[in-house]
């Protein structure tokens, strides 16, 4: 029995190798329509997309164009090849303005360049696209069975470029170690996200790292200026407190606290 299935399994892939290659050098468009979308319904989208790319532009301006066009863009999106899914997303969007698949069509978009977004140390510029797309949709479709994951999504790539905002000024701030240039733009860039994020769950961080950069700054600062700098980092500190009085970070901020008030003392005498 076993040697029987194996048989006619064989049997039936050796059929359909040959009727796919078949009908993939074959100039009849209406074959190749109708092996597509069987592909398509079966989900095998490699083999439908390769048949969908030979006929979509047969079918420009056709009744059946719509639905060649959206089936060959979902099955880009099925194999994961994302660019080429958002971008035939697009192409159906502005082609298809009033089609019943536009709310699908506009969500599957958005989630290819999701998709496409790379971890939170490299350039955001597919996550920016996704955020955009996310919120078009969120925007237009408050009612779609697809609301709750593309807000999901919109929230997680906000993270993302949350994180990168904290990361760059804390890399400012270990840099302006000894540069006082690099130093200010690490203070100026955490002061911007935690006026710019006020809900973020990196906030707590950046209001820390905002200390150490003014504490830093203000021991290292001429006679002139280490007063007025060193009330800044008090004032740092107390922002942090406030925010979060059993801050993760408490410890260290006490810390730089207290060598901030010693300095504070040796100033006033």
């Amino acid at each position: 029995m076993r040697n029987a299935f194996l048989l006619i399994f064989t049997v039936l892939l050796l059929f359909s190798c040959n009727e796919y290659q078949k009908v993939l050098k074959n100039e009849d468009v209406k074959a190749k329509y109708d092996l597509a979308e069987r592909y398509y319904n079966e989900g095998d989208y490699k083999r439908a997309k390769r048949l969908f790319e030979q006929i979509a532009p047969k079918y420009v301006g056709k009744p059946q164009g719509e639905r060649v066009m959206f089936f060959f863009a979902d099955s880009y999106f099925k194999t994961g090849d994302y660019y080429l899914s958002g971008y035939q997303f697009e192409r159906f969007i502005k082609s298809y303005p009033k089609s019943d698949k536009m709310q699908e069509a506009t969500f599957l978009g958005a989630k290819s360049y999701y998709e496409l977004s790379p971890k939170y140390s490299l350039d955001q510029t597919d996550t920016d696209k996704a955020l955009s797309r996310l919120q078009t949709f969120i925007n237009t479709y408050p009612e779609s069975e697809f609301f709750a994951e593309a807000n999901e999504m919109a929230q997680e790539l906000t993270r993302k470029k949350e994180k990168k905002q904290v990361e760059i000024g804390k890399q400012f701030d270990k840099l302006g170690e000894f540069n006082f240039p690099i130093l200010i733009s690490a203070i100026t860039a955490l002061d911007n996200f935690v006026a710019e994020n006020p809900g973020s769950p990196y906030r707590e961080e950046a209001l820390f790292h905002k200390l150490k950069a003014t504490t830093n700054l203000a021991l290292n600062s001429t006679v002139i200026k280490k007063e007025e700098r060193v009330e800044e980092a008090i004032a740092a500190y107390r922002a942090l407190m406030k925010a979060y009085p059993e801050s993760a970070f408490k410890k260290d901020a006490n810390n730089l606290y207290k060598t901030l008030q010693r300095e504070q003392k040796q100033l006033s005498k």
